[in-house]
């Protein structure tokens, strides 16, 4: 999976956020949005891990500059977890395991509740 996605919710079938890149590779993955400066409204980044697990998921902000929404999704693409995560901190892990998160402008957090089920196979160019 690469490229950019649109994801939406399946409960209320709204578009919650409408242009999110895919990082599923181990650079894309380790850089994350350390070092961006601003970020497009409604843009965000949607890691895969490869599998299901509580560390793997796990993020870190520093040389972040800005706070983010994190929303973790299991292997079903249900929210398992999500969090405000603040600039300069050492480490974030879900509650549970995850095999996907989303990392988002902090609205996405008002956007999807535990247990949503999030759909993020339309490709957008």
């Amino acid at each position: 999976m690469s490229g950019w996605r649109v994801i939406k919710n399946t409960r209320t079938n709204e578009i919650v956020l409408a242009r999110a890149r895919c990082c599923a590779g181990l650079f894309c993955r380790l850089r994350g949005l350390q070092f961006v400066r601003r970020l497009p409204a409604n843009s965000g980044l949607l890691f895969i891990t490869g599998s299901q697990n509580r560390l793997r998921a796990a993020i870190h902000t520093g040389f972040m500059f800005f706070s983010i929404a994190v929303v973790w999704l299991d292997k079903d693409r249900i929210v398992v977890d999500k969090i405000l995560a603040k600039p300069w901190r050492c480490a974030y892990v879900p509650h549970t395991a995850a095999m996907y998160y989303i990392e988002a402008h902090p609205p996405l957090l008002d956007r999807v509740q535990l247990g949503d089920a999030l759909q993020f196979d339309e490709v957008i160019s």
